[in-house]
C-alpha cells in the first residue's frame, strides 16, 4: 500500500502538470490572436500590395481583361464548330456533278457547312465526321490565332506596360458539360514598381458542346444503320407522286413533272419538319402521331430541316418532255373482247436532297447535314466503311485514252458543255467542254462508243467514235427554240383537250393542250401525233365473265405433261368514259432550223372523228385515226 506521503506527492505532481498544461494553451491562444489582429490590420495597411496568385494587385485588372479575351474567343470558337457541324477549318471542298448534286457542304443562309454524309460528284459515298479530338485540335488552334490579336490598349493609357512573348501553344478539353483551355504563352505586366511575368493561362467556359456532339453521333449512327430518312422519302414519293397502279378509265393518265416534283418537294419539306426524337420536345401531344418519332431517344431538342431552295435532283422514268403520259389498254382495235378499259402505269424515281439536323440545349446549337438518296423507288445501302462506291461502273475506273472534244453550235460559235461517254449500257461522266478551250481528257476504251454532250438551250448530241487510241472528236448541236402551239379543228381553233407529240430519233416532246401552249424544238425529222380529247357519257356496264385457260394437272399427270381446265370468275364494274379519242392525226414532217428561226407559231390543223357511244364505235376511231393526216404550218 501506498503510505500517505507518497499519495500526497503524487497528488502534488499531477496539479502541477495541469498547471503547466493550462499555460501553455492560453500562451497558444494568445499568439493565434496576435496573428489574426496583425493579419487584419496588415491588410488594410498594405493591401496595394498583395498579390493574388503571384499577381499584385495592381496588375490584376489587365491579367482579368486578358482571361476574358481568351475565354471569349474560345466561346466564339466553341459557337463555330456548333454551327459548322464540328469544324472550325472546313474539309477540302469537293464540287458535285449533274449526277450528283451535292457538294462537300451545304449552303444554309449563305454559310458553308460540311455534309457529315454524302455522295460525291463522282458516285462515291463519303462520310466527313469531326471526333472530339479533332474539335479540340481545331479550338485550340483557332485560339492561337485569335489570341495575339487580344485589345489590351486602354491599359497601355493607365500606366501600364504589358509585352507578349513566344508563340501561344493552347490545349483544349472538351466535355460534356464544359470546354476546359489551356494556354502557353509568356506575358510580362508592369506598373509602376510592380511586375509580373505569366506563362500558363486558363480559363473554363460553362458548355454543353460536348453532350450536343454526343447526341448528334447517336442520331447520324441511327440513320446510317436504319436509313430512316430515306424511308421516309420514299414514303413521300409513294403518297404524293404517281409511282405504280391500275386505273379504270378508257381516257390517258397525264401528269406535269414539274406539278409532281413542286409537290413532292412540298411534302419532303412539311414532313421533313415534323419528324421528332424521342425525349427532348417531344411532348404528350406528338405521341399521338407516332409516324414521325424517330426511335433515337436524346435529351436535347432536335429538329430536322430541308429547304426547297437547297440543292437537290428529282428524276423520273419514263417521261417525254416533262410530262408523264400512261396510255390506255381496252379500246384499241382486236381488244374489244375485254369489255373495259384500264390505264395501268409505273414509274421510278431517283431522289436526292440534303436534311439539316440541329440539336439544341438553351442557346447552344449543334447542326449537320447529311444527305437523302432515294435510287428507283429503293433507299441507297447502308453505309458500311468511310469511302465506297454505289454502282459504279467498272468500265468508268479505267479511263487511259486521251480525246480532244470541242462543241460548237450550227454557226461553228464554241459553246459550253458537259460531256459523258457511252459504251453498251454503260455511261460515264467525262467533264465539261469550255468555249475557250473544250475539253482534254480520258475517256475509258471501248469500240463505237458515243460522247455524249448537253448544254441548257440545245439539244443533246450524241458523237461515234472508238475510243482504242487518241482522238479528237468535233460535236455541232443544234438550238433548240421555243415555239408556240396552235391547234386547229376542221378549220376552226381547238382550245379543249388534246395531246400533242413531237417524235424524233434523238428528241421528243409532249405537251397537254390547251394548259401548255409552247414546246421547244430543234432541227430535224419528226413524227407529229395529236390526240383530240372530247366529253363523253359513254356507259360501258359492269359484268361477270369466266375466263378458262390450261393449267398442268398436279401429282403424276403433271409430270407426264398433262393439263386440265381451270375456269375463272372476273367481276368487271360499270365504267364512265367521261373523255374519248375524237379527233387527230399524224404526220413526219422535217423542221427547218430556218423555219424555227423566223417563225413564233407552229399551226396544225387536224380533223374530227365520230362521237363514240360504244366501245366499237371507239375502237373503230383509233383505227381511223392511223389514217388520218395533219396539216403543219409556221407562221
Amino acid at each position: 500500500m501506498l503510505n500517505k506521503k507518497s499519495t500526497l506527492a503524487h497528488a502534488r505532481h499531477w496539479i502541477t502538470q495541469s498547471l503547466s498544461r493550462k499555460r501553455s494553451q492560453i500562451t497558444i491562444f494568445i499568439i493565434v490572436g496576435i496573428i489574426l489582429v496583425g493579419a487584419i490590420v496588415g491588410f488594410f495597411v498594405y493591401r496595394d500590395s498583395i498579390s493574388f496568385g503571384n499577381i499584385p494587385s495592381s496588375i490584376e485588372p489587365a491579367y482579368f481583361e486578358f482571361l476574358s479575351c481568351l475565354e471569349d474567343y474560345s466561346s466564339v470558337g466553341i459557337d463555330l464548330i456548333g454551327f459548322q457541324a464540328g469544324y472550325i477549318d472546313l474539309p477540302k471542298f469537293e464540287s458535285g456533278s449533274a449526277y450528283m448534286p451535292f457538294s462537300s457542304q451545304l449552303n444554309f443562309l449563305g454559310n458553308p457547312i460540311p455534309y457529315w454524309y454524302y455522295v460525291s460528284g463522282n458516285n462515291i459515298q463519303r462520310e466527313q465526321v469531326p471526333s472530339v479530338n479533332d474539335m479540340d485540335k481545331q479550338l485550340a488552334k483557332f485560339v492561337e490565332g485569335k489570341i495575339v490579336s487580344c485589345n489590351l490598349k486602354k491599359y497601355y493609357y493607365e500606366g501600364f506596360e504589358i509585352e507578349f512573348s513566344g508563340e501561344p501553344k493552347a490545349k483544349v478539353d472538351i466535355t460534356d458539360d464544359k470546354v476546359d483551355v489551356s494556354l502557353n504563352m509568356n506575358i510580362n505586366f508592369k506598373k509602376g514598381e510592380d511586375s509580373v511575368s505569366v506563362n500558363n493561362h486558363k480559363v473554363s467556359i460553362k458548355s454543353n458542346l460536348g453532350k450536343l456532339y454526343k447526341s448528334a453521333k447517336k442520331i447520324y449512327e441511327h440513320e446510317q444503320k436504319t436509313l430512316f430518312l430515306e424511308n421516309y422519302a420514299v414514303d413521300n414519293i409513294r403518297l404524293y407522286t404517281p409511282v405504280d397502279g391500275v386505273e379504270l378509265t378508257c381516257s390517258p393518265l397525264i401528269w406535269n413533272t414539274e406539278e409532281v416534283f413542286d409537290r413532292l418537294e412540298n411534302a419532303i419539306e412539311g414532313n421533313t419538319l415534323a419528324l421528332k426524337t424521342k425525349g427532348g420536345d417531344y411532348s404528350l401531344s406528338q405521341k399521338e402521331n407516332k409516324y414521325f418519332i424517330v426511335d433515337v431517344s436524346v435529351d436535347e431538342n432536335v429538329q430536322f430541316l430541308n429547304s426547297k431552295k437547297w440543292t437537290k435532283s428529282f428524276e423520273v422514268e419514263p417521261s417525254e418532255g416533262g410530262i408523264l403520259i400512261s396510255k390506255p389498254v381496252g379500246n384499241q382495235p382486236g381488244l374489244g373482247a375485254l369489255g373495259f378499259c384500264y390505264v395501268p402505269y409505273h414509274y421510278v424515281y431517283n431522289v436526292k436532297y440534303p436534311v439539316l439536323i440541329q440539336i439544341s440545349e438553351g442557346d447552344e446549337l449543334f447542326q449537320f447535314p447529311v444527305a437523302v438518296v432515294v435510287q428507283g423507288n429503293k433507299p441507297r445501302n447502308p453505309l458500311n466503311t468511310s469511302a465506297s462506291e454505289i454502282q459504279l461502273p467498272e468500265l468508268c475506273n479505267y479511263k487511259n485514252t486521251l480525246v480532244k472534244v470541242n462543241v460548237y453550235d450550227t454557226s461553228l460559235n464554241p459553246i459550253e458543255a458537259d460531256i459523258s461517254f457511252e459504251c453498251l449500257s454503260t455511261k460515264c461522266d467525262i467533264g465539261k467542254a469550255t468555249i475557250s478551250d473544250g475539253l482534254y481528257e480520258k475517256f475509258p476504251q471501248c469500240v463505237n462508243g458515243y460522247i455524249r454532250a448537253t448544254a441548257k438551250g440545245y439539244k443533246d448530241a450524241r458523237y461515234l467514235i472508238s475510243t482504242t487510241k487518241n482522238g479528237n472528236a468535233d460535236i455541232i448541236m443544234d438550238k433548240l427554240y421555243d415555239v408556240d402551239v396552235e391547234l386547229k379543228l376542221d378549220g376552226r381553233n381547238y382550245n379543249r383537250d388534246a395531246i400533242i407529240t413531237f417524235i424524233s430519233d434523238d428528241l421528243s416532246a409532249t405537251i397537254v393542250y390547251p394548259n401548255q401552249k409552247s414546246v421547244k424544238l430543234a432541227e430535224g425529222q419528226y413524227e407529229v401525233l395529236v390526240n383530240v380529247y372530247r366529253n363523253s357519257s359513254l356507259k360501258l356496264v359492269g359484268e361477270n365473265k369466266k375466263y378458262c385457260v390450261e393449267a398442268p394437272q398436279g401429282g403424276i399427270g403433271g409430270i407426264l405433261g398433262l393439263t386440265k381446265e381451270k375456269c375463272f370468275d372476273i367481276q368487271i364494274p360499270d365504267q364512265i368514259i367521261s373523255n374519248a379519242l375524237a379527233g387527230g392525226g399524224k404526220e413526219n414532217y422535217y423542221i427547218l432550223e430556218s423555219e424555227l428561226q423566223n417563225s413564233k407559231t407552229i399551226e396544225i390543223h387536224a380533223s374530227s372523228l365520230p362521237a363514240p357511244t360504244t366501245l366499237e364505235q371507239l375502237q373503230d376511231n383509233y383505227v381511223l385515226f392511223e389514217d388520218k393526216g395533219l396539216d403543219i404550218y409556221f407562221k
